[in-house]
């Protein structure tokens, strides 16, 4: 007989695998009043049906949705709307109508460009509700009949029949066992053996069998509902928002400063309050990143494309910025990782002179080979080998797969009419009705016991001849889901872009283990019993990362996991600072999906798993998210230069009007001269000037998203004291240049001043000042875009051809206005005055980009939050990358391959000793 720890060993791993199977159900609560369950043969009546219906509901999934004028409101109430509405409110009240219009258009496209972001938030659940069948049989009143399976309430008696749907969680009766399918809800590979007792949970499938059953939970008490509880609790506002969120507060907070103070002087100096509310206008609506949400949202959609042209569609535009930054890829393993269909490995036989394909022919007769396959394992048999040659086999009987005796058998005569059985099934059940038992039971043994610590599972093949004592062991089957062809090679590219992978599974450990050891992601594979249990209608605990995280970080992978531990292992993970994605297939991913950074439905997933996900992919395997990793990374790069420009035009233009109105006063330089010209108190621009600069600027600098940068090698993030140092240092060293051509223009009147002294200029009016001023902050703000594309001097990467061609067309454009101006308040330049603008904005240019270099200098050698250690690390990560590496490395392996066998038997024995 096989041993007792071998035996239970095979028995563990065949017939009790991952959570979901029987015997594993007490682990979760199902909220199962079993005083309900004590339903006679003819079911419930009509009354306790309806009295039922009434106290428990339907069965179906509550809904937590809100209303899509909810939605849309909340697209116009947030901070940077306010901050707009305020804009157009105090233009209606100095009636400025075109200004007015401009912004409330603006206003309006923001507004509905996230409203269609969100419309979708209810997806996830609204797939679940679809996928419940709607029909079931049940028997009522002594009599079976087809109901809508939203009727149904604890305590109906209904029939599981093979193909169908469990229509809710069901107590199994008394009868023979029957086989269900439970992978899309707990990731097991092949169907699970019910029995008397177990609860087969809704939204699983029979496959093989048939028996009656009592509905034990319905609706969102079952394990279906938990699931979708947790994917509506999830309800966070997405990272991109957050850091808009942030940018809007920085540049709120300075312009609500400068602005009050402004107003305050304005006044304190004798202007009239609608004059000085129409100045701090201009400075409010120049401090508003008006654009800002359509220019990045419209580089995410264009990045979307890309990535769908290589089978990854975006659910959810905002998870492309968190694709860039994802550091962390928890992984499903069955339908991900592997192909989800068992896949024949080894054939070892215990006769000589029998081959692997004579086994494998006796594994195929022991089935109904001119029938389609019954299930995974007659399928596999059945695919192995040609099986026209069996027709010359007459099939006498058949006794087909009873899960309580775990194995099959055919009698049949071979061609020269000799007839003979064959058996196929567990081992340890085959093993005991071969007469060649002792003489192999201990290498036998041995042989599955190593299987089954390795997760692979096996078959074994016996026949007998007609008149012998008993059945000959003849061989021995191995099988097992294997690992996508590409999953190793995508899980060492990861991991050269800085993701780690880890595997979170619903399947047995040992599969777990022998999964990881393929793939090369290590053997610590971890079990979900440390892990607390989560109460789906509270909060998840913001300990959670600091109490479980560190176990979560040292583990390759988790088996035997439930929903709601994928859920748990993730939010831990980004608790501890991870920015992490989920890729999976099944029901039982959604959650997950639904509460990482980045989910990801791997093709063929469930309409629930593509629901909640935010990439979906729609090729095989996991090579494709190297691909989206690396476009998302260029695609954030291009959204940080843009901030970093946006951030940086603010400032100018806000510093500028401030010191402008403080301390530089168009009146103190004409009057000392004796002019009779009489200027106003303060310099300002005209609304429309700084508009027409907002429309140009903003609308060709779109052409960003076509802009050519260089993918880091390490996961992105926004760093942003870095992006506001760098942003804030751009703009003032641009403020620095307009308030000196400010300062020249002003005392152009005065002989002794630099425009006449030096330049050889005649007199300047006021009006080409704040013209050549106007000319002067348009092409300073469109440089700007060229030294914030960088850390390096701005030649270092050349722009994108659209980008380029934007540049030129908003620069002409401003420089052919300035030559004409057409709506009034100010004067013309003429084309030696724009020339000189444009040398001077130039040179300033490139002192700009020159001290931005210096500045990153210093974050660099300051190690400004992580920035050097960032780049080191990504630095060392594409030297141990490079090609010359790669070689050296395969060079030494092959010289330790030649010096191994070089070694004598004996020097290896003497090593192995040591």
């Amino acid at each position: 007989m096989m041993s007792s720890s071998s035996s239970q060993r095979y028995d563990k791993l065949k017939e009790a695998p991952p959570p979901g199977a029987p015997g594993a159900t007490e682990e979760i609560e199902l909220n199962i009043d079993h005083s309900l369950l004590n339903t006679g043969e003819d079911g419930l009546d009509s009354n306790e049906w309806r009295r039922r219906l009434s106290e428990f509901g339907r069965n179906e999934l509550e809904e937590k949705t809100k209303s899509k004028w909810t939605i849309l409101l909340g697209h116009f109430t947030g901070p940077m709307p306010c901050m707009i509405w305020t804009a157009i409110f105090i233009e209606a009240l100095i009636q400025d109508w075109p200004n007015f219009w401009v912004l409330l258009v603006l206003q309006v496209v923001n507004g509905l460009v996230g409203f269609h972001e969100d419309s979708k938030a209810g997806d996830a659940v609204a797939a679940l509700k679809a996928s419940l069948k709607p029909e079931a049989q049940v028997k009522r009143d002594g009599k079976w009949t087809k109901t809508s399976a939203a009727e149904l309430v604890p305590g109906d008696r209904v029939a599981l029949n093979a193909g169908a749907n469990v229509p809710a969680d069901c107590k199994v009766c008394e009868g023979l066992p029957i086989d269900i399918d439970q992978a899309a809800l707990t990731g097991e590979s092949l169907p699970v053996t019910f029995y008397p007792g177990d609860i087969a949970k809704m939204g699983s499938t029979v496959v093989r069998g048939e028996i009656d059953a009592i509905v034990a939970s319905t609706g969102s008490n079952t394990f279906f509902g938990k699931t979708a509880a947790m994917i509506q609790s999830v309800d966070e506002i997405p990272h991109f928002q957050v850091i808009l969120l942030s940018v809007t507060k920085f540049l709120l907070a300075v312009s609500m400063v400068l602005v009050g103070i402004c107003l305050v002087f304005l006044l304190s100096n004798g202007e009239g309050f609608l004059a000085a509310l129409a100045f701090c206008v201009v400075l409010l609506v120049a401090s508003i990143p008006i654009a800002m949400q359509v220019v990045c949202t419209t580089t995410m959609a264009l990045g979307s494309r890309k990535l769908a042209e290589q089978k990854a569609i975006v659910a959810r535009l905002s998870s492309i910025e968190q694709l860039a930054s994802m550091n962390m890829l928890c992984s499903d393993k069955t339908g991900t990782l592997t192909l989800n269909k068992m896949v024949l490995q080894e054939v070892f036989s215990y006769v000589n002179g029998v081959s692997s394909n004579d086994i494998l022919v006796l594994a195929a007769l022991a089935a109904k080979w001119k029938e389609p396959a019954k299930d995974a394992l007659d399928t596999l048999v059945l695919n192995a080998i040609d099986l026209e040659p069996l027709d010359a086999y007459e099939q006498l009987d058949y006794i087909p797969f009873d899960p309580s005796k775990k194995r099959t058998e055919s009698t049949l005569l071979d061609p020269q009419k000799k007839k003979f059985s064959v058996m196929k099934g567990a081992p340890n059940i085959v093993l005991g009705f071969c007469s060649n038992k002792s003489e192999i039971e201990e290498s036998f043994e041995a042989q599955v016991d190593n299987f089954a610590n390795r997760g692979i599972r096996c078959l074994a093949v016996a026949r007998k001849y007609d008149g012998a004592d008993g059945h000959t062991m003849m061989g021995l089957l191995t099988f097992l889901d294997p690992p996508r062809p590409d999953t190793k090679e995508t899980i060492e590219r990861a991991k050269d872009r800085g993701v780690g992978v880890k595997m979170i599974t619903g399947d047995h450990s040992a599969i777990a283990k022998e999964t990881c050891r393929t793939l090369g992601l290590g053997d610590n594979i971890c079990l979900p019993s440390n892990l607390p249990d989560y109460d789906i209608k509270q909060e998840l605990p913001l300990t959670l990362g600091d109490e479980y995280g560190e176990q979560c970080e040292n583990c390759d992978g988790f088996a035997q996991v439930y929903p709601e531990h994928k859920f748990i292992i993730v939010e831990a993970l980004r608790q501890r600072g991870w920015a992490c994605g989920m890729t999976g297939d099944g029901v039982n991913d959604a959650p997950a999906l639904k509460k990482a950074d980045v989910g990801i439905a791997v093709q063929g997933a469930t309409d629930a798993a593509r629901a909640a996900a935010d990439l979906i992919l729609t090729a095989p395997g996991l090579s494709v998210i190297i691909d989206a990793i690396t476009i998302s990374r260029s695609i954030f790069q291009r959204m940080k230069n843009y901030v970093i420009y946006r951030v940086a035009c603010t400032i100018q233009l806000l510093s500028f009007f401030f010191i402008a109105v403080i301390f530089l006063h168009p009146r103190r330089y004409f009057k000392p001269l004796g002019s009779d010209y009489d200027p106003p108190p303060y310099f300002n621009l005209p609304v429309v000037a700084l508009v027409v600069i907002t429309i140009l600027n903003d609308g060709t600098i779109i052409s960003i998203a076509y802009d050519h940068v260089i993918p880091s090698s390490r996961p992105e993030r926004w760093n942003l004291p870095v992006v506001f140092s760098v942003a804030c240092w751009l703009g003032l060293v641009a403020v620095a240049s307009s308030m000196l051509l400010l300062h020249w223009g002003l005392e152009a009147q005065d002989p002794d001043g630099f425009f006449r002294n030096v330049m050889g200029l005649e007199d300047i009016s006021y009006e080409e000042v704040m013209t050549m001023l106007y000319l002067k902050i348009s092409l300073s703000d469109f440089f700007t875009v060229f030294a914030a594309r960088t850390q390096g001097h701005f030649w270092e990467r050349k722009p994108g051809q659209l980008l380029f061609i934007a540049a030129v067309f908003a620069t002409m454009s401003s420089t052919a206005l300035s030559m004409h101006w057409p709506f009034g308040k100010m004067a013309s330049l003429n084309s030696y005055l724009a020339i000189l603008t444009w040398m001077y904005c130039i040179i300033w240019f490139l002192i700009q980009d020159y001290l931005k270099v210096v500045l990153y200098k210093a974050l660099y050698h300051h190690d400004v939050d992580g920035i050097r250690t960032e780049a080191e690390a990504c630095e060392k990560l594409a030297s141990e990358n490079s090609l010359p590496n790669r070689v050296a490395r395969l060079e030494v392996s092959m010289e330790e391959m030649k010096r191994l066998l070089a070694t004598t038997p004996e020097a290896l024995a003497a090593a192995a000793s040591k």
